[in-house]
């Protein structure tokens, strides 16, 4: 038989354990680090993949000196800027849509333009879905588009993704249309 001290003990022990863990309500955020671009070589070469979570911005890069290591800009050091638009997505989905393309073609030619500029990718998402859920799907869409954009001739090496999954809603609305305009990648810029 258990004891009431035990009963105690034991449900502690769980309260405790799920306030560490917690929810997923922090946004997740990925540097995209790639080499610099070298001179053209013969035969191409594959392009490097976007790197997975990035470590803390106190924290050195995997396989980088802490005197090479440079810390991540933080996401309110950004702004944003009236030249680059939103991209949508359908739901439950990270493609790139065709007219959403033109959209990114038009964000491309401004970055390369302005190329002392840094750029953060928000991914978003409609409030369906668990939070877990959310912040993944909007990472997924922040790299698509990264990775469109670097396809364009973006650095990415300039790029920052961060995934908000459903906690920035532009709409609040019970209603598809309103779902619509939350499932987004939105950009800000900062100097470098």
């Amino acid at each position: 038989m258990v004891t009431r001290a035990a009963q105690v003990t034991l449900m502690s022990v769980l309260l405790a354990g799920l306030m560490i863990t917690g929810c997923a309500k922090r946004p997740a955020t990925t540097a995209a680090s790639a080499a610099a671009p070298a001179p053209a070589p013969s035969a191409p070469a594959p392009a490097p993949a976007p790197s997975a979570v990035a470590p803390p911005a106190s924290a050195p890069a995997p396989g980088a000196s802490a005197a090479t290591a440079t810390p991540r800009p933080a996401p309110k050091e950004f702004m944003a800027v009236a030249a680059l638009k939103e991209v949508y997505f359908d739901f439950d989905k990270y493609d790139i849509r065709a007219e959403d393309a033109k959209t990114l073609d038009a964000n491309a030619a401004w970055l390369k333009s302005n190329g002392d500029n840094l750029v953060l990718i928000e991914g978003h998402a409609d409030e369906r879905g668990t939070n877990e859920y959310n912040l993944a799907l909007g990472e997924r869409r922040a790299k698509s588009t990264m990775n469109y954009l670097v396809s364009q001739g973006i650095q990415a090496n300039r790029i920052t993704i961060i995934s908000y999954g459903e906690e920035r809603p532009v709409c609040t609305e019970k209603t598809e249309a309103c779902w619509a305009k939350n499932r987004r990648a939105a950009f800000l810029v900062k100097p470098r």
